[in-house]
């Protein structure tokens, strides 16, 4: 062999030697982690029930922490509804003002990278999630809320993070169903746009900081049935779907506001994957996103391999040194909750309220009525199954009795309307029943037409929450007649005459004031522009509060049921409201 020829040969081994080192993948693994809908569940500890939990942010901290130590980078992500729930964050947000808010420092010490802001955060009002917004290390987003003076988005669209050399963008969008639900005044100066419409408009810009990854955090439902909508309707509360389907671009887009737990791929209009993930609500629940990148590219990108897996909280003990770090507000909060602020005479429940006036209700109506000075109230069992028991009564009652952080509104309405809404009300929960062993409530059915069962129990077809009743005046509920002709309202209960034709005050929840449960819009037909123009007159603090407040002076009640209606016919009612109570709580009523 000649010199040439050895040469040639050399110049050949180092030829393959460094394109093979060249063509030699790198592999790195990163995770995702997706808390949402926390509703104050930081400690394992139920203020409101008084129980321990075996799920909390404590825990998911554990879990995360064990992520960290695998992989080659970990970013950790919220999707908001985190500032109503608990009284962790009621105490923070209402009471103590001063120190830094307990969110905001577990949020921190838990390194998060971003999060979106939720409707329930912004019911906390501006004073709440401004403050938030400056205690928090990390952005909160809402590329869709957009602040009317300036016409940019009030939080920040998105945020570019960079790890270990992988940088992924995460867009964020909340539901803009908000004006649906809360007061103007609590999102004052911001206008909420429409998810497609948001997103596409930014797809753009995200894509010219040449992520290697983009994800969507959206405080929105999942609902498949939407995906394939081209076009969505204004204010779509769970239009994540719809995002998901016609604005390509994501890699994974993660969910939160419907509490329903979501891994899987769709297939969006330009025919690429993208992973959807929601991990439920209070802290029982994580989703996470894996990706693996290769140092092979694909037209100029990181090749990636996606999955998803949602992660069972209660899976892990919660973390020692996070339990020690906040023992000082657990203590706190224990404290405020303890708090006695009256005596009972009786024992009150909110499972007579299905069959009739309810104490417990009658209580809530009877505080509206004071603080109002209106003629009529409605009220509705906020808690599907809540005790009150005889004796002291604590401000964590107070938690069980009213869970939300609600106003209290005074609304102008005629007597017809007031009609209206009843009968619209009672349709959502009671069966027209044609003989005395008919079903009077409406439950979920089975595929068997039978009531279907969870763990042995019945739900309703309707949420607990829209089942308003009403004070001040005297009527029945006729349930042999058909939805809409059943109210007959007899007269006012101090003995004034009704008319359908004259105005009224009546005195009803922000929720409901802002058309929460379709009561006004759908049962009395009027529209959100005039239900806005029927507000006279606002609480300035939530509901809760004032029933506090009222117990707090006058120390000692005795909760009695109004008894101001009544449904008919009462046998058919008498005989079957002992079976329906044990399909709804397993006990004989």
């Amino acid at each position: 062999m000649n010199f040439r020829s050895i040469t040639l040969t050399a110049i050949k081994c180092i030829l393959i030697i460094f394109l093979s080192s060249c063509s030699r993948t790198v592999n790195k693994s990163i995770s995702i982690i997706e808390s949402t809908d926390i509703h104050g569940v930081i400690l394992p500890y139920d203020f409101i029930e008084k129980e321990k939990l075996n799920f909390s942010m404590a825990s998911s901290y554990e879990y995360i922490k064990t992520v960290r130590g695998k992989k080659d980078a970990t970013f950790l992500l919220d999707n908001g509804d985190n500032l109503q729930g608990q009284p962790e964050v009621y105490y923070y947000n209402f009471i103590d003002t001063l120190p830094p808010h307990f969110l905001s420092e577990v949020m921190n010490y838990m390194k998060y990278d971003a999060g979106t802001v939720g409707n329930h955060d912004i019911e906390a009002g501006h004073a709440v999630y401004d403050r938030m917004a400056k205690e928090y290390e990390f952005p909160l987003l809402a590329a869709n809320a957009v602040d009317i003076a300036t016409g940019k988005p009030y939080f920040k669209p998105y945020r570019i993070i960079e790890k270990d050399g992988i940088k992924i963008a995460v867009f964020g969008l909340v539901t803009p169903a908000i004006p649906n639900w809360l007061p103007s005044e609590l999102y004052s100066g911001i206008e909420f746009k429409d998810m497609v419409e948001t997103a596409r408009k930014w797809m753009p810009v995200i894509q010219n900081e040449k992520p290697d990854l983009v994800v969507g955090l959206f405080h929105s439902g999942w609902d498949r049935s939407e995906a394939k909508l081209q076009q969505t309707k204004n204010l779509n509360e769970n239009g994540s779907a719809a995002v998901a389907y016609n604005v390509p671009g994501f890699d994974i887009i993660f969910n939160g506001h419907d509490h329903k737990v979501a891994n899987e791929k769709i297939v969006n209009s330009s025919g690429d994957t993208v992973l959807i993930l929601n991990g439920g609500s209070r802290s029982e629940k994580l989703a996470e996103a894996d990706v693996t990148f290769s140092s092979h590219k694909i037209n100029g990108k990181l090749k990636k391999k996606i999955s998803g897996q949602i992660v069972n909280v209660s899976d892990y003990g919660p973390d020692s040194s996070f339990i020690k770090k906040f023992t000082p507000q657990y203590k706190t909060i224990d404290e405020y909750i303890n708090r006695v602020i009256g005596n009972s005479s009786a024992t009150i429940t909110s499972r007579d309220a299905y069959f009739g006036p309810s104490a417990i209700i009658d209580m809530v109506h009877s505080i509206q009525l004071e603080i109002t000075g209106a003629d009529i109230s409605f009220a509705a069992p906020l808690s599907f199954d809540v005790r009150i028991d005889k004796g002291p009564i604590t401000v964590g009652d107070m938690f069980k009795l009213y869970r939300f952080e609600n106003f209290l509104y005074t609304m102008s309405l005629s007597g017809e309307e007031v009609r209206k809404y009843l009968e619209y009300s009672y349709s959502g929960w009671l069966n027209t029943m044609k003989g005395p062993n008919d079903q009077l409530l409406k439950f979920r059915i089975g595929k068997d037409g039978k009531p279907a069962l969870t763990n042995g129990k019945a739900w309703f077809k309707n949420q607990s929450y829209n089942f308003d009743s009403a004070a001040g005046i005297n009527y029945t509920v006729d349930v042999s007649k058909p939805d809409g002709s059943r109210i007959t309202i007899t007269g006012f209960t101090d003995g004034r005459p009704f008319t359908t034709n004259k105005i009224y005050k009546v005195a009803v929840n922000s929720f409901r004031g802002n058309g929460g449960g379709g009561h006004f819009t759908e049962g009395v037909g009027i529209s959100k522009d005039e239900l806005r123009k029927r507000v006279i007159s606002s609480t300035d603090r939530d509901l809760r509060y004032y029933i506090l407040k009222s117990i707090e002076r006058k120390r000692s009640i005795n909760p009695e049921s109004l008894n101001n209606w009544k449904i008919i016919p009462e046998k058919w009612v008498r005989n079957v409201q002992q079976a329906e109570s044990f399909l709804l709580f397993g006990i004989n009523k």
